[in-house]
């Protein structure tokens, strides 16, 4: 099933069941009134949910549905609004190589034996079709294209091989990056602040059974196509080169605490070893010419460019809708 939020002028939203094409969606807070609370009562959310699920699958118009209506994605926010956690890790390391090459870095060889991860801003998250805030084009404006899982309710040092049984859903989304501002910060020996400013996150999150065969259990295989001002950035696929799959990213994540139901657990930029399938962010692009030409090319995102991020499956639908989002000066 789809999930998501809907603006009500609130800060967690209206819960949503959305039907499989996107076309049109039910109102499903009589069942759980945001995505927090089916999530913290999973197991008995989970059937009422996929039962309206199916109604709205079957062929049901929304006149025949109560609370349905044809669906706008400028309507929704993230489809989790705010997370009591949003972790972030670095599974490509393909991706960790080229931008670490480009500026002489080499690879630490710790980081193939653990992920990187980090933990980011979750007070708020950003809708799929809201604008990208920025106070400077100086600041290096990048995105970043990433496929995420929402977990339930997950215990301190599980196994890797159970972690799996913890993801109630995938989402899209473009954890945005200030790249001008993240240098200094981390020379300072403390990780990301300013750097890293609120997440965007697709119009819906859908269980794992919506990706199908594509869903091994471990690794998604779809690629992610990214856009920016119409031309593609690239569309790498998430089951390729993914040094790390989830099932050891949750469990690294737990590995010395619980985690909560609602916790965000993003997989990094992906980025496949081919050339041909392009970059999910201008860091790499940028990264790419450096060490073929010795400077970058690509200029970061500039006020008035839009981001376009989208998947789909083997019969070319969308899965998720599209994070379309335009930057914006910040006029606070």
């Amino acid at each position: 099933m789809k999930l998501a939020t809907l603006k009500d002028g609130s800060r967690d939203g209206t819960l949503l069941v959305v039907s499989r094409n996107l076309r049109h969606a039910a109102k499903a807070d009589h069942l759980a009134p945001t995505l927090q609370a089916a999530l913290d009562d999973w197991d008995y959310a989970a059937p009422l949910l996929e039962q309206l699920s199916n109604e709205l699958n079957d062929g049901a118009g929304p006149s025949q549905i109560a609370h349905a209506f044809e669906l706008d994605p400028k309507q929704l926010m993230a489809p989790l609004p705010r997370a009591y956690q949003w972790i972030d890790a670095s599974a490509y390391l393909n991706h960790v190589e080229r931008v670490r090459k480009a500026r002489g870095a080499e690879m630490p060889a710790e980081v193939k034996r653990d992920p990187l991860m980090y933990q980011g801003a979750s007070d708020a998250f950003i809708g799929a079709c809201d604008d990208i805030l920025c106070g400077s084009e100086d600041w290096g404006i990048d995105l970043e294209a990433e496929l995420v899982v929402i977990l339930g309710d997950v215990p301190m040092a599980v196994d890797a091989d159970k972690a799996g049984q913890h993801i109630r859903l995938f989402a899209l989304a473009n954890d945005i990056s200030l790249r001008k501002l993240i240098p200094a910060e981390l020379a300072k020996g403390f990780g990301f602040l300013n750097g890293k400013p609120w997440t965007a996150f697709s119009p819906v999150a859908v269980t794992p059974d919506e990706l199908g065969e594509a869903w091994d259990g471990k690794r998604a295989h779809l690629r992610l196509a990214s856009h920016v001002n119409g031309e593609l950035l690239g569309k790498p696929d998430c089951g390729a080169d993914m040094n790390f799959h989830y099932r050891r990213l949750i469990a690294h994540a737990a590995k010395t605490r619980a985690l909560s139901a609602g916790t965000v657990l993003g997989a990094g930029t992906v980025s496949n070893r081919e050339r041909s399938t392009g970059c999910g962010c201008l860091a790499e692009k940028r990264a790419i010419e450096t060490i073929e030409q010795g400077q970058p090319v690509t200029a970061f995102l500039r006020f008035g460019d839009r981001v376009r991020i989208e998947m789909f499956d083997a019969e070319g639908r969308s899965i998720f809708g599209a994070i379309d989002q335009q930057v914006a000066r910040y006029g606070g």
